[in-house]
């Protein structure tokens, strides 16, 4: 390989990228949109669900219950009911998703016989919301429920049975479990595949439609110096998104920072590898620069947001996607950058996906090159 010549190939390149505004406005664009949208759109985090209502005892026992699901910022009193009908009418038109109905004679039932029910009505168009606000109703009754039965072994001279069991949960990593601080890391991800893919899809099928792929054949240039100089750009390009990605999680979005910067950077700069590889891959066999982009949007967008555990958890899908998955290397970047930033995992416990990744890098630089071919056809 020619260093001149490889360096004669980047410059070209690079005046390419600055004269194109489509380039530019992808390069320094698209990482702070993605990272605006996913960072504040997507939120797993279920809160203020808006409740509904309708106290049928009307006396303070029903209220001091009532009282406990306002106090959470888990729930948000929207409407208070004054008969049934009311109650299903608000959760057909959406306006609460749950609605709590305390039934008459709550308070007497509760003080004589030590025992009362409370009905709790779930929109459940939206199972995902309707089956953590249950938990969340759930719990806050138990709660109630607990303080009750101390107050009532009091007043009859009972002492207190205290559980058997003492349950102290401890969450490591993510200790406010924040959805944002799981989410943000994986749009890192998200831009690298979709930037790098795309940009390099546009390099070789830019030269066919421009008609200047006949002039690069005529001169000495090599296919292996035409490939290395169109990819490094971009892939100094990529390094800069990461950092520019990376810094933001930190410093605007809150994300902890656990791990070590080189191997942050050492894995990005693997992810690269493959994800330009690729786009360079539809670049020399589409010829187009509307069906290569196309083409590296479809295999690198909708897989990294459905199939790499950034969003759904791969545990949780069938089998037979699981297995899938194995070759979509955004799994792996995925996987490496939430143990980087949230645990500070070692560099020999993250071998696995790192290897994966090498893995389908060599597959692709091999399939790549050889796709190239330095004639015309």
């Amino acid at each position: 390989m020619n260093l001149r010549r490889t360096f004669a190939i980047m410059r070209k390149e690079v005046i390419q990228i600055m004269r194109d505004p489509l380039s530019l406005l992808v390069i320094f664009a698209m990482p702070i949109v993605q990272l605006v949208i996913y960072g504040y759109g997507v939120n797993l985090d279920i809160k203020h669900i808006p409740l509904c209502v309708y106290d049928r005892d009307a006396s303070q026992t029903s209220q001091d219950l009532l009282k406990h699901f306002q106090a959470t910022e888990y729930f948000n009193i929207v409407h208070v009911a004054n008969n049934y009908d009311d109650v299903i009418r608000r959760i057909d038109h959406g306006a609460c998703t749950i609605a709590v109905v305390v039934p008459p004679q709550f308070s007497e039932d509760l003080h004589s016989r030590g025992q009362a029910q409370v009905q709790a009505l779930l929109d459940a168009s939206d199972s995902n919301t309707a089956s953590i606000g249950m938990g969340y109703a759930l719990s806050i009754v138990q709660s109630y429920s607990q303080g009750v039965q101390i107050d009532w072994q009091q007043r009859h001279g009972l002492p207190p049975v205290a559980p058997n069991i003492n349950f102290q949960p401890r969450t490591w990593f993510n200790e406010d479990l924040e959805s944002m601080s799981n989410i943000v890391p994986g749009v890192i991800a998200m831009v690298m595949a979709v930037v790098g893919a795309f940009l390099t899809s546009l390099t070789i099928a830019r030269e066919w439609e421009r008609g200047t792929m006949e002039q690069l054949i005529a001169t000495p240039v090599r296919k292996l110096e035409i490939q290395a100089g169109k990819l490094i750009p971009y892939f100094f390009i990529g390094i800069m998104d990461t950092a520019l990605c990376a810094g933001a999680a930190i410093w605007w979005f809150g994300v902890p920072f656990r791990g070590s910067w080189p191997v942050l950077f050492a894995c990005s700069a693997l992810f690269l590898i493959v994800v330009l590889s690729l786009g360079y891959l539809f670049s020399v066999t589409s010829k187009s620069q509307l069906g290569a982009s196309q083409m590296a949007l479809l295999v690198t967008l909708l897989p990294t947001f459905l199939l790499s555990g950034f969003i759904f958890p791969i545990d949780q899908m069938p089998v037979v996607v699981q297995w899938i998955t194995r070759i979509l290397p955004a799994r792996y970047y995925v996987s490496i950058l939430r143990n980087v930033f949230l645990k500070g995992t070692p560099v020999r416990l993250l071998a696995g996906d790192i290897a994966g990744l090498g893995i389908i890098a060599t597959v692709l630089i091999i399939r790549a090159t050889r796709a190239f071919q330095k004639r015309l056809e």
